[in-house]
């Protein structure tokens, strides 16, 4: 098939199948994030996914074997093109899609690949990532939760922290120790389902006021021998392909930053207009140097995109990309809360807009930016090791 007759073909799907509701813009609480307990903010939510995942395309270049679109990258390209084009929302967001799938998909068995992927695919089980410990988050893998083998099955005791949405996730994809003698060469990759006995979960409460982090507590976990993924005392080759995947996701998205409230827009109101200009200069100038910083940042991410696209290997760009999303996303919300002055300060109740009330939280929120999905300052360090090939200072 052409790409001209493909593009025509899914116009006309997406024409019919994409309710009108699903073209608007997203609210964070009408996210479909899927799942044994999913929750639709409408049937037409629950519709879309349900249409999609049928199709495949929430997850389009999957092979078609395990559910995927099974598409080629050029015919992706199109059908991203055509959801743009008419502003669709994401059906289903999935830390399965972005992160685990794919390292799934390279690792995994067959076995594997077909029990957990078309469930992913089609948004019927929700995973969370458990990689980080109390003593273990930068050094991650100095971690120290236990998995002994004990003959039938593998025995897991131990805590996580910063787990983000374990109090509502079905599976953990997991890093444990299962050779105290070798640090990097003694972890393994498992995963196991939240109802597990042993499994226990606690919300953090954050300064923005969720709590979308939980610390998750590990206690005689039984863990089937055919939940290990990839090779005993090989995850740490897996950790790190998936942290590639997720810094990835992340640079996508920049943290979203969807507080409903146009930076330049809320200047305008807040501190007026002369002569067709801000009224103040120097955030004028502020506003205007950021804009070009965040677009150049996202032309720069479509075209590594566009270069994956055409089968080019663009691994060695997370890192940077995962840092330089937390500064726009950081700088953005900064921007912001100041530039709305006293309404900037709102907590909750009358007397202030609800897009500024967001704007505190999210301002408050990005605090974590540079934190999660590997620090700002290892990142950092990544890149100049592995892309710059910098020497060891030390």
């Amino acid at each position: 098939m052409s790409l001209e007759t493909f593009r025509r073909d899914t116009r006309a799907w997406l024409e019919t199948n994409c309710p009108a509701a699903m073209r608007t813009a997203l609210d964070e609480k009408e996210v479909v994030w899927g799942g044994r307990n999913a929750s639709f903010p409408n049937d037409d939510a629950r519709l879309w996914l349900e249409r999609m995942g049928e199709r495949g395309w929430t997850a389009p270049t999957w092979p078609a074997a395990y559910g995927g679109g099974g598409l080629a990258p050029a015919e992706n390209a199109v059908l991203q093109e055509e959801l743009r084009r008419i502003g669709a929302r994401a059906p289903l967001w999935s830390f399965g899609l972005w992160m685990f799938g794919p390292v799934l998909l390279e690792f995994g068995s067959e076995a594997q690949k077909h029990a957990w992927l078309p469930d992913i695919i089609r948004g019927r089980i929700r995973w969370c990532q458990g990689y980080s410990e109390p003593g273990a988050g930068s050094d991650l893998a100095s971690l120290a939760t236990r998995c002994e083998d004990r003959g039938d099955h593998f025995l897991v005791n131990g805590q996580k922290i910063w787990t983000s949405y374990a109090d509502k996730a079905d599976w953990m994809f997991c890093l444990v120790r299962t050779d105290t003698t070798a640090k990097h060469a003694g972890i393994s990759f498992i995963v196991f389902d939240m109802r597990t006995p042993g499994v226990e979960t606690r919300p953090i409460a954050l300064i923005s006021g969720e709590s979308p982090f939980c610390e998750t507590f590990l206690t005689d976990v039984r863990v089937p021998k055919d939940q290990l993924v990839g090779q005993l005392n090989g995850g740490w080759e897996i950790a790190k392909r998936l942290l590639t995947h997720e810094r990835q996701s992340i640079s996508t998205a920049a943290f979203g930053g969807g507080v409903g409230l146009d930076l330049v827009t809320a200047a305008q109101q807040s501190v007026g207009l002369m002569c067709g200009q801000l009224a103040d200069g120097d955030l004028r100038v502020r506003i205007a140097a950021f804009r070009m910083q965040e677009r150049a940042f996202h032309l720069t991410v479509r075209r590594a995109q566009a270069e994956a696209r055409a089968g080019g290997n663009i691994d060695h760009l997370a890192p940077l990309f995962k840092y330089a999303a937390a500064s726009v996303n950081q700088q953005r919300l900064e921007l912001l809360v100041e530039t709305l002055g006293l309404g900037g300060l709102g907590w909750e109740g009358d007397g202030f807009h609800p897009d500024a009330l967001r704007a505190t939280r999210h301002w408050l929120r990005s605090k974590g930016n540079s934190i999660e999905g590997g620090t700002s300052e290892i990142n950092l360090n990544v890149v100049a090791k592995r892309v710059l090939g910098l020497p060891d200072p030390t």
